[in-house]
């Protein structure tokens, strides 16, 4: 017996402690049971002042399980001793370990000998984050997460499908020899680094990209922007099939533009140099400044029809009028692409022109200028380096590219896919994040098997991705946000790693069910781990500034109740190391 109770007050037990402190080693952070007639509750002694030990209730031991949540305090003359070694893992680990249910991470700095582990399908069936400064051991807790999944010795995790967003390329030290520790498994990896053969480049085909996607590819800002990209995307196949085929849709469209500058009522001059840009620039074999007009007694080319003559009138306006009408054809329908064809940042350059054009955007200066700046970014984007990004030989189906991601080198399903994009900015990565998990995510979606395929996208370094920016205003949501909030049923899950929660969306941190906090030391951030991750205690906060690196507080789902873990080196290690700068500086005088 520790002690006996003098005081409860909600959900704190005041025991008046009659054994000698100093024979003890401390008690702080252990856990007791409190014994009635009808019930057994288990708490954590978290301060003791004066002779007073402080117990938090935790939960109920029911039939030999542990049941976290207490509905009955416990009686004033309930025994209080210290839970025995047996029962410990029962409430802050795995109770009876299943190789293919459970896993174990690290082990217990309380508890010595004590491994701290969770079961799988609570863990990895719900989004998850990982937070902590730098230099607390992020990247090597998530390497030791994922590690402990596949280092196992008769189960093997073949169907897994884990796509990290590697902010850094640690990632890839990490995993890329899993092959030789289990043959069954395999890593591949691409990069954004062009001068590293080792890799494959990463390479987006954009006949598989949405208008939502390539509003974010071309950071469009309004939503008048989004009928423009539409336009061009369902104009672009008349860029890249053979004329004969498209011809009357050209035709139609060239016809139509030249019909409003006719009828602008804009200066003669005016209108004869659009018609002759718009020609010059786009034309068919039917439709072009050569071609010949025919008018009883004479013929004579398009272009000298727009002559202007002494009065400074075009003379011939109605002739070109009746000429434009007679390529009209109001049984032509356009379609968005539906990914069944291939086509380039150069197709859809010259399809956002001509969109410019069909839209009648030359009529309007603002309409005009506001539009000019997608065709501006796709500009540089198509000079760019990035470019090499989007500059896919072969024609891939939606399907087929997403079984190649999913294939390693060997032939043989990849569990593991990392993305390096270490070398490209923030802005462009975060359209990188975002289209891939978009992608995997309608992928999943339609699967004629709901969740039989589970996708695990992680964001390293979430903070630059996961924020609280206009994607809901622009395209009417955020794809990270969606994942969270409608991912678990379709098996899409995240799991988001990041230094800065604080910067993160709080849609998708509300959404998460698990976490493992490493030590974390500014203030706004710790304020807003307190705010916003659920079932977190004060408790759990004033820990959080004095964690040793490689420790961190987990809890969640997957936890019975929130614990200490001190994680198992990953093997091999990221390469997340910081910089050695007394090996670089020193050298030695002899």
């Amino acid at each position: 017996m520790l002690g006996t109770i003098i005081g409860i007050e909600e959900d704190t037990v005041l025991l008046k402690l009659n054994i000698k402190l100093d024979e003890f080693q401390s008690l702080i952070n252990l856990h007791v049971v409190m014994e009635d007639t009808d019930k057994m509750l288990v708490g954590e002694i978290v301060d003791i002042k004066n002779g007073i030990g402080y117990i938090n209730l935790m939960g109920e031991i029911i039939d030999n399980k542990f049941v976290f949540g207490v509905i009955r305090k416990p009686s004033f003359g309930a025994k209080v001793k210290l839970i025995s070694k047996e029962k410990i893992p029962m409430v802050i680990s795995v109770d009876d370990y299943k190789e293919n249910e459970d896993v174990y991470i690290g082990q217990s700095p309380i508890y010595p000998g004590v491994k701290i582990g969770f079961n799988i399908n609570e863990f990895f069936a719900n989004h998850f984050a990982i937070f902590g400064s730098t230099g607390s051991g992020k990247s090597w807790g998530t390497a030791r997460v994922l590690q402990s999944v596949f280092d196992k010795q008769n189960t093997v995790a073949y169907r897994a499908s884990i796509f990290i967003f590697d902010a850094y390329g640690e990632y890839h030290s990490a995993f890329k020899e899993i092959n030789k520790k289990v043959p069954e498994l395999n890593f591949k990896g691409y990069t954004t680094n062009t001068n590293f053969s080792d890799t494959e480049i990463l390479k987006i085909p954009l006949w598989l990209l949405s208008v939502d996607d390539i509003a974010l590819l071309l950071n469009a800002t309004s939503t008048t922007q989004l009928p423009i990209i539409e336009k061009m995307l369902k104009l672009v196949g008349l860029f890249v099939r053979e004329e004969s085929e498209v011809i009357k849709q050209k035709n139609d469209i060239i016809a139509r533009a030249i019909l409003d500058i006719l009828a602008s009522g804009r200066s003669s001059s005016q209108i004869r140099d659009q018609v002759f840009s718009i020609l010059s620039s786009y034309n068919t074999k039917d439709l072009n400044l050569e071609t010949t007009i025919y008018q009883p007694g004479y013929v004579r080319p398009l272009k000298q029809c727009l002559i202007i003559d002494a009065s400074g009138k075009i003379r011939e306006m109605e002739l070109l009028t009746n000429f434009m009408q007679s390529f009209l054809d109001d049984t032509i329908e356009l379609n968005l692409p539906d990914g069944s064809f291939k086509y380039g940042l150069k197709d859809l350059q010259d399809a956002l022109s001509f969109a410019l054009i069909s839209e009648g955007a030359l009529n309007s200066n603002k309409v005009y200028d506001e539009n000019n700046v997608l065709k501006v970014r796709l500009h540089t984007l198509l000079n760019g380096d990035y470019a090499k990004y989007f500059e896919v030989d072969n024609y891939v189906t939606k399907d087929q590219y997403i079984k190649d991601l999913l294939t390693a080198p060997n032939g043989r399903k990849a569990q593991i896919i990392n993305f390096n994009i270490n070398y490209v900015d923030d802005r462009f990565a975060k359209v990188i994040t975002k289209i891939y998990s978009k992608l995997l995510f309608d992928y999943a979606k339609n699967l004629n098997k709901r969740a039989s395929l589970p996708f695990h996208i992680i964001l390293e370094e979430a903070h630059r991705y996961v924020q609280n920016d206009n994607d809901v205003d622009l395209i009417g949501y955020n794809i990270f946000e969606r994942i969270t909030k409608e991912g678990r049923k379709y098996g899409v899950l995240l799991g988001l790693i990041s230094q800065r929660p604080s910067d993160l969306s709080e849609t998708c941190i509300s959404q998460c069910n698990n976490f493992l906090i490493f030590k974390m030391l500014h203030p706004r951030d710790v304020q807003y781990i307190r705010e916003m991750v659920p079932n977190i205690t004060n408790e759990i906060v004033k820990r959080l500034r004095i964690l040793q690196p490689g420790n961190c507080i987990a809890f969640g789902n997957a936890f019975n109740v929130p614990v200490l873990v001190k994680m198992d080196k990953p093997d091999p290690a990221p390469s997340s190391s910081s910089c050695d700068i007394s090996s670089n500086w020193f050298i030695d005088r002899n």
